[in-house]
């Protein structure tokens, strides 16, 4: 059976701004490309990605990176009925955000295992594998 990661937005702007982890994500990447790896997104991690770099350097960069990410070798998981119930089921058992139970029922749902730099997902680890990459020193 193919490796199955789904990548936080944390882990995809780690990778964007070439931060610590970046080198494990783009590992990952390599290997989807190969086909020895499946790898999904949420779309609430598009979402997340667009407007943080809509918020930081304006609509054109977010543009420019929500079409990079569409070549990269991802599968986005869109919302549907199961995945509502899903995450309001994760949101309701764990300390997360609304968006990040979304992407905890994604990895959910797939088997995957999530790769993140986000402490919170933390809380998440009875329900998903979890990969965490080096946290940002505050």
């Amino acid at each position: 059976m193919k490796g199955r990661y789904l990548l936080d937005t944390t882990a995809l702007l780690a990778l964007r701004d070439d931060a610590d982890g970046a080198e494990l994500v783009e590992e990952i990447l390599r290997k989807a490309e190969l086909g020895t790896y499946e790898v999904f997104v949420s779309f609430m991690t598009m979402m997340e990605i667009y407007h943080r770099v809509w918020v930081d350097e304006g609509e054109r960069a977010a543009k420019k990176i929500y079409l990079e990410l569409q070549t990269l070798p991802i599968l986005r998981v869109d919302v549907d009925d199961d995945l509502i119930r899903a995450a309001a089921r994760v949101r309701a058992q764990v300390p997360v955000s609304i968006a990040d139970a979304w992407i905890v029922a994604a990895a959910e749902r797939y088997g995957a295992t999530l790769v993140h730099k986000d402490p919170v997902f933390e809380a998440a680890a009875e329900l998903v594998h979890l990969i965490s990459l080096p946290y940002e020193k505050k």
